[in-house]
């Protein structure tokens, strides 16, 4: 038997389930759940979050479905046992969480024309800009009634933060649009919005988790401080895949994050380096003509020569281990211990 370090402390590694079993887990419990909270709104946004889900395409019919990893959700369940409560106890906490996610996604695609997500198209190109929005709306709307009819002791304080976090993220997004218009964003600065715009959720989901598992408040705060890490660790990873990622795999066009000149992570940090490959990206970025293939890929090239890319990836690993210190600072139980580190070491390490 090995040990995994949390913290300062080290503790025998107890078995845990690969990280694909873990995510097939927590959609056996929540899937059902998100479902029948979808069914209760309206058809014609009803059709435009099933569809956007992955169950069914634009005429309705139901399709094998393709709603992505669902890693939030699995995060609050583990999260919950690992206070050691029940993860079937958190699953309307798993379900809101799922919701406002998708909300975000619904509203991001909007913003950013993206045309593509989860390898078809998105829901704005085939039901059009307001139906998608109005759809999110309803998600995030969809999300509080999901928390407040659980009935949970603690339900208010979920709403809350849930709410807190929603806002968070939206401010995030707000800061990632202004960014685009600006040629002077700082690395502290995109870095706050990240852990607002994708830190913030997964530090709700954690805390979230514990909160149905009736951990107490040192754990929420413990388990909400390795969901912020591990957030901005995803985004890291994210924004590498939105500009080396392979396209047959993320389900979204090569050099997406590129092609609208996003001044994601690893640009942020290539732009700010002072290097001479650093003033030709700057020369490129700041143009508004469409980008060529040609010139995209060359856009790529500066962005790795100028040291966002290793840069993205250092931090991606040091949030990762930052991530496992507030981790142990909860005393979370043997499995779920180990099967939160599963997924951190996923979440940083992905591909897709």
């Amino acid at each position: 038997m090995t040990a995994q370090t949390f913290g300062e402390r080290t503790e025998p590694l107890a078995a845990g389930r690969p990280a694909g079993d873990v995510l097939a887990w927590s959609r056996s419990l929540v899937l059902p759940a998100l479902r029948r909270a979808v069914d209760q709104l309206p058809p014609s946004l009803r059709a435009v979050a099933e569809y956007h889900h992955g169950w069914r395409d634009e005429y309705g019919n139901p399709v094998l479905e393709n709603g992505g990893k669902a890693i939030r959700p699995a995060l609050v369940l583990l999260a919950a046992e690992a206070v050691g409560g029940t993860p079937a106890d958190a699953v309307p906490a798993a379900v809101a969480v799922e919701l406002i996610h998708n909300f975000s996604l619904l509203h991001d695609d909007v913003m950013d024309r993206d045309t593509t997500r989860r390898h078809r198209a998105t829901a704005w190109t085939v039901f059009g800009v307001s139906a998608a929005i109005l759809a999110g709306d309803a998600l995030q709307a969809l999300a509080v009634d999901v928390l407040a009819a659980s009935r949970h002791p603690r339900a208010l304080e979920a709403i809350r933060t849930l709410g807190d976090a929603t806002v968070a993220l939206l401010e995030g997004q707000a800061y990632d649009l202004d960014f685009e218009s600006r040629s002077d964003v700082v690395v502290s600065e995109v870095e706050q919005m990240a852990r607002g715009k994708t830190g913030a959720l997964l530090g709700a989901s954690t805390a979230l988790g514990a909160l149905y598992g009736n951990g107490s408040d040192l754990q929420i705060e413990a388990m909400r401080g390795y969901g912020a890490e591990l957030g901005l660790a995803f985004q890291h990873v994210d924004d590498l895949l939105g500009i080396w990622g392979d396209p047959a795999v993320t389900g979204k066009a090569v050099h997406s994050d590129l092609v609208n000149r996003k001044k994601s992570l690893p640009v942020v940090r290539a732009l700010n380096a002072g290097v001479a490959a650093s003033a030709e990206l700057a020369s490129l970025y700041c143009g508004t003509e469409e980008l060529s293939q040609e010139t995209l890929a060359r856009a790529a090239f500066l962005v790795d020569a100028a040291g966002g890319r290793a840069w993205s990836q250092a931090q991606a690993d040091e949030l990762h281990t930052q991530a496992l210190v507030h981790l142990g600072e909860a005393s979370p139980t043997a499995r779920a211990a180990v099967e939160l580190g599963t997924l951190a070491q996923l979440v940083t390490h992905r591909d897709h």
